[in-house]
């Protein structure tokens, strides 16, 4: 599920609609899961159907904990993973029709990047276990994406359609990845500095961790700490991880950006920098 690719379900009306029209995967509302998974799945699906319509990832991440509780399968979703209890616990899920998008949800009620939980010790890195999760991804090649093409996205307040925290995982757009690789260089390990604008017309800014992983480097909490913990400033933002090469390794940046106010195109959704599938990433790795 994207966010502005989730925008089938309800959008929010309080909003400009999310940018990226040309390129809009959503989902079909509640009732695609219902069409698809009714004929095999138990009456949580029911409730699915009918949930408000902001409220469908929730509904789908509580059947895939239900069904992972009762027969140890973690249908509809890819993988569910509740070895730190049920708050600390997250599914990851492909949506059933349409363009894929692979996307990681806490098995708490998170409504999204601005929850007061998020900045707590007891909040797991959810982020890192995004990362992890790259691995379900496969390429046009047959293989998982590179460290060095990999991304996740967390979108703002104002552009996501669904109010369940969810990560978005795939990998930079060809675009989104020239302007990073110009610039991450420049960075200082482990201090704030101006990136490109990954997305038109929107100013990032990137925090270098020098590391392949996310050992105790907090997304979420560095976002924060960028904004001096206000949260309304917070739900602004669009908090991104994504992979570069920097002297011959790749390594993470994670960049964070205001897209609270519209654009002259609209708000800055993930699908602005994200390339789901990894299929530009293929390519381009095949003509380096």
């Amino acid at each position: 599920m994207t966010e502005s690719d989730a925008a089938s379900l309800t959008p929010n009306a309080s909003a400009p609609p999310p940018r990226g029209r040309r390129r809009a995967r959503r989902w079909r509302a509640p009732l695609a899961w219902g069409l698809l998974f009714g004929a095999v799945a138990s009456a949580t699906f029911v409730a699915i159907a009918t949930a408000s319509e902001r409220q469908a990832l929730w509904q789908v991440v509580r059947a895939c904990v239900a069904d992972y509780q009762l027969a140890g399968a973690p249908f509809p979703c890819l993988s569910v993973d509740l070895s730190g209890g049920n708050d600390r616990g997250y599914v990851v899920l492909r949506r059933p029709l349409g363009p894929p998008d692979t996307i990681l949800a806490p098995t708490r009620k998170v409504v999204g990047l601005e929850d007061p939980w998020l900045q707590s010790p007891q909040a797991p890195n959810y982020f890192a276990a995004a990362l992890d999760a790259r691995a379900l991804i496969v390429n046009a090649t047959g293989t998982t994406p590179k460290l060095g093409r990999t991304a996740l996205a967390v979108n703002s307040r104002f552009s996501r359609t669904q109010d369940q925290l969810h990560i978005h995982i795939g990998c930079l757009s060809s675009r989104a990845r020239r302007m990073l690789d110009a610039s991450a260089a420049a960075l200082k390990v482990g201090a704030w500095g101006r990136v490109g604008a990954l997305a038109p017309e929107t100013a990032f800014w990137g925090w270098r961790t020098a590391q392949s992983n996310l050992d105790g480097v907090e997304p979420f909490r560095l976002a924060a700490e960028r904004l001096s913990g206000k949260a309304a400033d917070l739900g602004r933002m669009m908090i991104v991880v994504a992979g570069t090469r920097i002297a011959g390794r790749d390594e993470l940046v994670v960049l964070v950006a205001d897209v609270g106010v519209a654009t002259p195109h609209g708000l800055v959704a993930a699908e602005e920098i994200l390339d789901p599938d990894c299929s530009e990433s293929a390519r381009s790795s095949a003509a380096d």
